[in-house]
């Protein structure tokens, strides 16, 4: 069962029941009608009076039960979970604008595997969505919050360090979906961008490439950090040209990646070029139109690749070569870190491999061309 966080709590000074609708019984109704102390009935009700080796009477348990049962009652399983110092709550906190619950979301198949996985291990799942209004700036008073679960899962590039530095420093269990280097102690789970990149400029290589583009976004998030570095460790491997005019970093792929600029690399020798998959699929949409509008066959005159999958409103296009990214299998792997490290556990970090997809937008150069005979 999944359950959303509550966007307004309940405050201290419950309002009445509406209408129609019966409140809660609780232990001082049941105390009343049984004539007894409330003091007895949370022992009987809670099993604490057998746990103490001193058990109340058979026939002041029977009252009690008998009560309960005529009334309703039923335990409040905050305030029980309260008492045993543990919730069996796991929370799910996303760094991104809106919670990715849309089955297109990219975060949506890690999702499935969290939740297979927690229903697996006995856990419930709370999603936490102080950051829908925010993004990563929610950071502050919503993460505060992920401390009424036992331990939590971090979605997203962009998680705050000092944040999450906080809950690491206080020993509160958290995972992070996603490789990270700082801060120091904090457990996470991500896909092997860096064996799996190398892999797809092997096989350009091993088509016959000989100049080949990486085209990223203008950002140092360690899922693109890897992918470039598999990308440029491919190029060395390969015997390839593997300095600083292999990457193109743009801050806006969409308005950088034009058509001329497209003509300009491939008149230089460029024959394959390569994109990074992000949440938003900038960059391998900005080249795919920019080829295009090139008037550029694919994979006739130029090759392409994706560093992971494309964005799912895309999924009709011919596969792209590059790698799928296993996101319910890192979703249930990170459940199973978390749920080790509530149990006290290591904070370990765990790569997960990728799986290479051939795909349809890759082959061998084309031919050079042959100068015609001066006449």
């Amino acid at each position: 069962m999944v359950a959303k966080e509550a966007a307004g709590r309940a405050r201290p000074g419950r309002a009445p029941a509406p209408a129609g609708r019966r409140a809660r019984p609780r232990q001082a109704e049941v105390a009343r009608l049984a004539g007894v102390s409330q003091a007895t009935v949370s022992l009987v009700l809670s099993g604490r009076d057998l746990a103490t080796g001193r058990p109340i009477s058979a026939e002041t348990r029977a009252k009690v039960l008998d009560a309960a049962h005529s009334l309703g009652y039923v335990p409040d399983p905050a305030a029980s979970r309260l008492a045993a110092a543990r919730n069996n709550l796991l929370g799910v906190f996303s760094f991104t604008a809106t919670f990715p619950t849309d089955v297109r979301h990219s975060y949506y198949p890690f999702l499935v595997g969290v939740e297979q996985e927690a229903a697996a291990q006995g856990y419930d799942l709370v999603l936490f969505t102080g950051s829908s209004t925010g993004g990563a700036g929610a950071g502050g008073g919503a993460l505060s919050r992920v401390r009424l679960a036992d331990g939590c899962l971090f979605l997203g590039r962009h998680a705050p360090a000092d944040e999450l530095r906080r809950l690491v420093a206080d020993d509160f269990p958290v995972v992070h979906v996603g490789r990270r280097d700082e801060p120091e102690g904090l457990a996470w789970v991500g896909a092997d961008y860096v064996s799996a990149s190398r892999e797809v400029v092997a096989a350009l290589a091993g088509l016959g490439h000989r100049r080949v583009l990486l085209v990223r976004e203008d950002d140092d998030a360690p899922a693109s950090t890897d992918r470039e570095r598999g990308f440029l460790d491919g190029l060395a491997d390969s015997g390839l040209p593997a300095g600083p005019d292999a990457v193109y970093r743009s801050g806006d792929p969409r308005h950088d990646l034009t058509a001329e600029r497209v003509r300009a690399w491939v008149a230089e020798g460029v024959t394959a070029f390569v994109a990074e998959e992000t949440d938003t699929g900038a960059a391998w949409r900005a080249l795919r139109a920019a080829v295009d509008a090139a008037g550029l066959d694919c994979p006739g005159e130029v090759s392409l690749a994706l560093l992971g999958s494309p964005p799912a409103d895309l999924a009709d296009e011919p596969a792209p070569m590059g790698f799928d990214i296993p996101r319910p299998a890192l979703g249930a792997e990170a459940v199973r870190l978390l749920a080790s490290r509530i149990a006290g556990g290591p904070a370990e970090g765990t790569l997960v491999a990728c799986a290479f997809r051939p795909g349809a937008t890759a082959g061998p150069p084309p031919s050079p061309r042959t100068p015609h005979p001066s006449s």
